[in-house]
C-alpha cells in the first residue's frame, strides 16, 4: 500500500468519472444517508455492505459517491469516507468545488 503526501497509510481515492464528493447531511437508518454533492443536488445514498460494520459515518463526513444510472438525480452510493489528511489534499488540489 503506497503512503499519500500526508503520510497516511491509506491510498487517496480520487473521484472518477460520474462520480462526486459530498457531505453527509442526515442519518436516516437502515443503511441509509442524505448527501448534499458537489453539484448542488442532495441524494438519498446507499451504505454498501462492505462498508457497514467497517466504515461509521457521521454528519458533516466527506464521502464519495456514485449516483446510480436510473434516478442518478435522487439516488446513489457511497463508496468512500474521506479523514482529514485527505480532505486537506484534496482542497489543494481543488477537487471539493462548491463544497469548500
Amino acid at each position: 500500500m503506497s503512503k499519500n503526501e500526508e503520510g497516511s497509510s491509506r491510498e487517496l481515492v480520487l473521484p472518477g468519472e460520474g462520480q462526486l464528493v459530498g457531505i453527509v447531511a442526515q442519518l436516516l437508518g437502515f443503511n441509509r444517508v442524505k448527501v448534499r454533492c458537489a453539484d448542488g443536488k442532495t441524494r438519498i445514498c446507499r451504505i454498501p455492505g462492505k462498508m457497514i460494520k467497517k466504515i461509521w459515518l457521521r454528519e458533516g463526513d466527506l464521502v464519495l459517491v456514485a449516483p446510480w444510472d436510473f434516478q442518478s438525480d435522487q439516488k446513489g452510493d457511497i463508496i468512500w469516507r474521506y479523514d482529514r489528511n485527505e480532505i486537506k489534499i484534496l482542497k489543494s488540489k481543488g477537487l471539493l468545488g462548491a463544497l469548500a
